[in-house]
């Protein structure tokens, strides 16, 4: 088995090898992965994190020891930062962006110093609608997790892994997470509420706000009325998502 870091800022994780295939999720600065397959330009990995598996570029990550891995891997003090954007300095002098997320304390492991603000997750529910708040407007990126595009998913699972909770990254698979709410009106901020298709399978989710509002990724990071029928776009006038059960997480 090999093992390999995120040295750069995100890093794109596709589902097959190839630059033209789908995007499931990104690599952000500082990540771990396993290797499970290797070609002759990609590398089929399996994320620390979540365990979300993929393809990336074998231009994109620094290979690892097992040693260095797992040293990593089990480090208790892990550090995210909690700018939109603040920068690393790598040894060479060269400033490079990260986003919101990133994992700050692998900076000196590679040689790298950070600047910008940064916090050990505390899981401290009350923080969490005030992180969600950070990517607001942001647009919508089928496989993207930062400010600069998101999915549905993928803005919940940044927002709490930020704060100190793992989730899993895709919306079906958060659905199978913490304890069901019989009615909208048991429910907190930074709740999670997910909604269905037609078809019975659920494929959206967001962050439960006071006050029956709702954030969450569907154009762009957006804040809408929710009630017991599920999310009312008041520019539209209409239903946009049908609610199917309300989560506690944290």
């Amino acid at each position: 088995m090999q093992y390999g870091i995120c040295h750069l800022s995100i890093v794109p994780v596709r589902i097959a090898p190839n630059d033209t295939t789908e995007m499931v999720s990104q690599l952000l600065y500082g990540d771990l992965f396993k290797i499970k397959e290797q070609r002759k330009y990609w590398i089929r990995i399996k994320i620390t994190f979540d365990g979300q598996e993929g393809w990336i570029n074998k231009k994109q990550y620094q290979l690892l020891s097992e040693q260095d891995y797992n040293s990593l891997a089990l480090e208790q003090e892990t550090i995210l930062s909690t700018d939109f954007i603040s920068h690393i300095v790598t040894k060479e002098s060269v400033f490079q962006p990260i986003t919101a997320g990133a994992r700050v304390d692998i900076a000196s492991f590679l040689k790298h110093s950070h600047e910008g603000n940064a916090l050990k997750p505390i899981q401290d529910k009350s923080k969490l609608v005030e992180t969600a708040l950070i990517f607001l407007n942001a647009p919508c990126l089928w496989g993207g997790k930062t400010p600069f595009g998101v999915d549905c998913s993928g803005f919940t699972q940044i927002v709490y892994k930020i704060n100190g909770f793992t989730l899993f990254r895709t919306t079906e698979k958060q659905a199978t997470q913490g304890d069901a709410l019989s009615f909208i009106e048991e429910s907190e901020p930074g709740d999670l509420a997910f909604f269905d298709n037609t078809e019975g399978i659920i494929d959206h989710v967001g962050i439960i706000l006071k006050d029956n509002y709702i954030i969450h990724a569907h154009g762009h990071v957006r804040i809408d009325r929710i009630d017991h029928t599920g999310i009312f776009n008041v520019e539209e006038k209409i239903y946009s998502h049908k609610l199917r059960v309300i989560k506690k997480i944290a």
